[in-house]
């Protein structure tokens, strides 16, 4: 036999031969930690389930961590919440360690820590009154595609749902908490993820859910879409720029001393009553309205009358993070705008980097690493996922320019009249701007008696408002009163 021969029996072996299915493996470790001076013994579980068609086949591998509190009586009547962040592209990590968990990063005011990273416990966490599943989608954290199936296929809006949806609907079968009060709860991009899913479990498993919640939302993404012939933005964002220029000093006297709630209900009635209409009207606007309303968007936002004019009244994202601090050769934050960036060259249009994220990411990331091998016992030396770019590529999914899951969570609302929904937007927060989320709220369409379901609070913080501690202590105090009565809606 020719050695050309031999080479491809040998390829031809290889081809047919298939990759063995992906088996499950799972950690289970015990912990106690003390939230408000009460000792919450509980277990973790750390592992991966496979995701399998209606052949078998498997599909997917989904990482996750679980904590339940040990020592509760009736797991039927303890609620359980399901977690994850967005991106697309995002795993759990920031809700995970930042947030929810029982344990969390060790930082500063706006996360300024010097490596190395460490955890500390989380006096914030709501264990105490929810078990709580993280869930890393299909090419974030450890979660991958099983082998022959193509990651693509995962990323996109609809495929997305139903991979989540679908190991929920396993965990909460194997685990036994169909008579559970359940949760989601979702940031950024799983604010979104969130809204259909909790659409989907209804749909096509037929699991119906007590609360859903809601950070740094956006569920509507032609608030959120700079691109021509699209004028919400430019109205929507306003109000944020605003809180910007005042948190670093841009503002007139008169305005730099209003406190900054005083200052936003006063740009927010601009945008309805001057810079809408000014907008509408399009290159009809006089030009002595034009001017008129020039003049007040440098007032709010701290830059020049002349570049506002030149901009046609519109100031996108990006020329106003670089432009409000030119002349001190500094950027501002798209996640947290209270952040200050440096780039090389200070006359351009876009920041070279979003000064909120570096910092934050390393320490996310080594804290994570070290987490969930050497406390939680899941050693591996795959890579942890704690952000893929997945965007640029992710199928939306939508019928025309712009993904709208708004009337989703209507409709969910409407079918299942006690689902509860909590929403937290920061003041600083310029990827998706609270004035942005009221709008998409005021334009639901839900009727008058199940408007009293939407509960929206708003804070002086960042996209990551956790990382604010104030913040923080103000949002679990929020989301304890919020999971408790929703658990137990009244007759």
């Amino acid at each position: 036999m020719s050695e050309q021969h031999r080479a491809n029996n040998a390829n031809d072996k290889q081809e047919n031969e298939e990759e063995p299915a992906p088996e499950e493996r799972q950690v289970q470790t015990q912990h106690v930690t003390v939230i408000d001076d009460q000792e919450i013994p509980y277990t973790a579980t750390t592992g991966t389930y496979v995701l399998k068609d209606k052949e078998g086949k498997a599909k997917a591998e989904i990482f996750f961590v679980a904590y339940t509190r040990d020592d509760v009586d009736d797991r039927t009547a303890r609620p359980i919440t399901f977690a994850f962040n967005g991106g697309p592209g995002s795993s759990s990590v920031w809700l995970h360690l930042g947030m929810l968990g029982p344990r969390k990063v060790q930082m500063e005011e706006f996360g300024r820590v010097a490596p190395p990273h460490h955890l500390e416990r989380n006096p914030h966490s709501l264990l105490d009154i929810t078990d709580l599943v993280f869930i890393d989608p299909v090419s974030t954290g450890f979660s991958k595609p099983a082998p022959g199936e193509k990651a693509e296929d995962f990323h996109g809006y609809e495929k997305d749902i139903e991979t989540v949806g679908e190991f929920i609907r396993l965990y909460v079968t194997r685990n036994e908490r169909w008579l559970s009060p359940k949760f989601l709860i979702g940031e950024s991009y799983g604010t979104t993820r969130g809204s259909g899913l909790i659409a989907h479990m209804m749909d096509t498993h037929g699991m119906a859910f007590n609360g859903l919640m809601l950070i740094s939302v956006v569920l509507n993404f032609q608030t959120i879409s700079f691109t021509t012939g699209n004028d919400l933005p430019y109205l929507l964002y306003l109000p944020t720029y605003a809180a910007t220029a005042w948190y670093h000093g841009r503002l007139p006297e008169e305005l730099q001393s209003l406190p900054l709630e005083t200052l936003l209900a006063r740009v927010e009635t601009f945008v309805q009553e001057a810079y809408l209409p000014a907008l509408f009207r399009g290159d009809a606007l006089p030009h002595s309205e034009r001017l008129a309303i020039v003049e007040k968007l440098a007032q709010f936002t701290g830059l020049s009358p002349d570049y506002i004019l030149q901009t046609n009244l519109r100031i996108e994202i990006f020329r106003f993070t670089k432009a409000l601090l030119r002349d001190q050769r500094r950027t501002v934050g798209r996640l947290d705008s209270r952040y200050k960036g440096l780039d090389r060259d200070a006359a351009g249009e876009r920041f070279e980097y979003d000064p909120t994220f570096p910092q934050l990411a390393a320490l996310y990331t080594a804290a994570f690493n070290d987490y969930v091998r050497r406390e939680l016992g899941f050693a591996m030396d795959e890579k942890y996922h704690v952000l893929a770019r997945l965007y640029p590529n992710w199928d939306f999914g939508a019928k025309n320019k712009f993904l709208d899951v708004s009337d989703d969570l209507r409709k969910t609302i409407s079918q299942n009249p006690q689902l509860q929904v909590f929403i937290a937007n920061g003041y600083y927060d310029l990827a998706t701007p609270y004035f942005a989320t009221r709008y998409t709220i005021d334009h639901l369409g839900l009727e008058p008696e199940l408007r009293e379901n939407i509960h929206a609070s708003w804070y002086e913080a960042g996209h990551m408002m956790y990382i604010h501690p104030s913040s923080l202590a103000k949002l679990r105090a929020r989301l304890l009163t919020f999971i408790t009565e929703s658990a137990t809606p009244a007759a």
